[in-house]
């Protein structure tokens, strides 16, 4: 784990275009002040007992302060691949250290009026016990699947999230995931 800062938005990202091709860098500020296209990775971590670790985030997030995602991760560093992104942010966001390398399920460009960014979806399984970021997470439990789709209504969620859980639960219907 690092000691990055997790809400700097001074922190430099690569900036990336339609074919998620890197064409320059940029404060992560600027990149949301201007929605310019970004890396991001999500990592869904399940428990000895195949339950998902939801979230709330905190309502100092930068994007989608205090909504519920079935996700941990986050932004891709400059420089940095998907799946070093994919392992330090479940490590950083869950407390902790020695995770096996998330395993890479599909990328798909997320894209809204607001935000845009190539999203990069993985699974992890996690054993440990968790002690989840403070300055990130305000609340967490892992939830047998059941009761997450049930949520999914209820709750809040980071439609990022959502827009990847959906596309996962749709790979899963045809067999491709």
């Amino acid at each position: 784990m690092t000691d990055q800062q997790p809400l700097n938005a001074d922190e430099i990202l690569d900036v990336v275009d339609e074919n998620d091709q890197v064409v320059g860098q940029a404060p992560r500020g600027e990149t949301y002040a201007r929605r310019m296209r970004t890396r991001c990775a999500f990592v869904l971590a399940r428990d000895a007992e195949d339950r998902i670790f939801v979230h709330r985030r905190t309502p100092h997030k930068l994007v989608f302060p205090s909504h519920y995602d079935m996700f941990v991760g986050g932004v891709v560093g400059a420089g940095e691949s998907y799946d070093a992104a994919a392992l330090r942010e479940a490590e950083e966001e869950l407390g902790v250290q020695g995770l096996t390398p998330p395993e890479p399920l599909f990328k798909f460009l997320y894209e809204t009026a607001e935000h845009t960014w190539w999203s990069a979806v993985y699974q992890v399984r996690c054993t440990l016990p968790v002690a989840p970021q403070e300055s990130e997470i305000d609340w967490y439990a892992f939830l047998p699947e059941e009761e997450l789709i049930r949520r999914l209504d209820e709750w809040p969620w980071t439609p990022d999230g959502m827009a990847a859980y959906r596309r996962l639960l749709e790979l899963r219907e045809t067999g491709a995931a």
